[in-house]
């Protein structure tokens, strides 16, 4: 358990530059407030108990405004960034390094039993806001943008944005490293629109070069008649 705590105290550290000092973390960041009491309820789910991990759960909700279901299993290194509004489920999965955002909500699409909550691999970015909902998987290295909505599956290194969530693969390269620039996402419906507003001018500068060609083939005609 303090492994993992020096995991993610590092993980705020590389992460967020507003972080000064091991100090200012560990009071200040309730994210790492939250993950301590999860790694503690998630001990005691794991044991059998159900209500005192359940109670654990919701005491953290009420001074972080973070809800993680004690039955969440999470890796190392997750960095919850402010984090009011997040929620994660019972049967959400998390790997290494993930990144996730105030508001995301990690969470299941009906009353079925078994797996029902989304898988995360490593290195994945959630914009705020996002919503990751069923037993999908998001593959190692993904950025899910601000304010998405993902109900399908997403491949490693792939970039998410809209309602519903789409994706956008990038010549097919993996995303390397963990990047939290969402300034840069791409627009699958602008780029569409765009090009529509492309083929358009395009259309309409060859119907005006054709008019042209027209009115003059028009008065040659014209001029050959007078003769």
């Amino acid at each position: 358990m303090l492994n993992r705590l020096r995991e993610e105290i590092r993980a705020v550290k590389e992460r967020d530059p507003a972080a000064k000092s091991v100090l200012e973390v560990l009071l200040c960041y309730p994210g790492i407030h939250a993950l301590l009491f999860h790694r503690l309820a998630h001990f005691l789910y794991r044991r059998g108990l159900v209500l005192l991990p359940r109670l654990i759960s919701q005491f953290a909700r009420f001074i972080t405004g973070i809800e993680i279901h004690p039955g969440a299993r999470i890796g190392g290194g997750l960095f919850i960034d402010h984090g009011m509004g997040v929620v994660i489920g019972e049967t959400a999965e998390l790997g290494d390094n993930v990144t996730i955002y105030q508001g995301v909500t990690l969470g299941g699409t009906g009353k079925e039993k078994g797996k029902r909550h989304p898988t995360i691999g490593d290195n994945v970015v959630i914009g705020a806001g996002a919503k990751v909902l069923g037993p999908i998987e998001i593959g190692s290295g993904a950025r899910i943008g601000a304010g998405s909505v993902v109900l399908n599956s997403v491949p490693p290194g792939a970039t998410v944005v809209g309602i519903p969530g789409r994706v956008v693969i990038h010549h097919g390269k993996k995303v390397p490293s963990i990047n939290l620039n969402h300034s840069d996402l791409p627009d699958p419906v602008a780029e569409a629109l765009n090009q529509l507003q492309d083929q358009i001018d395009r259309l309409r500068f060859q119907f005006e070069e054709e008019s042209k060609v027209g009115k003059n083939d028009h008065k040659s005609l014209q001029y050959v008649d007078s003769q």
